[in-house]
């Protein structure tokens, strides 16, 4: 049995990308073109497809995490910040897409919330289905 960890990620997040398109649960909004992903980056992004792409990778990393919240995935999507005649140093990503897309999933019956010791996010037997149903 091919397990989700033995599939290179690009190509599982392309499957999972266009799998998530074609269900329409994932509404892509409309202030997603404008906005950038992190301050390290200097621009928005020009995919079209990026919000189905982020989507997969999210839904990937609550795969293989098991429990995930939005500062360690903000922790995740971070990256260098080139800060001019100062050195250089890592930034967390925003936060607001990850939430969002937290959000779609929760009502998409994906994930789940959860609280406690270690409150974060979780994948439902529905979203477990879903991402294994992928590699059949």
């Amino acid at each position: 049995m091919t397990d989700i960890r033995s599939i290179q990620a690009g190509k599982f997040n392309k499957l999972l990308a266009d799998a998530l398109k074609d269900s329409g649960d994932f509404p892509k909004p409309e202030w997603v073109d404008f906005v950038k992903t992190s301050s390290h980056v200097q621009r928005p992004t020009s995919d079209d497809d990026f919000w189905y792409k982020r989507t997969a990778s999210i839904l990937r990393q609550i795969y293989i995490r098991e429990l995930v919240g939005v500062q360690r995935l903000r922790t995740r999507y971070g990256g260098r910040k080139d800060r001019g005649a100062k050195p250089a140093r890592f930034v967390k990503s925003g936060g607001k897409i990850i939430r969002k897309i937290l959000q779609q999933t929760d009502e998409s019956g994906l994930t789940e919330k959860v609280t406690g010791k270690q409150p974060g996010r979780r994948l439902t037997a529905k979203g477990k289905a879903f991402l294994e149903n992928l590699i059949k």
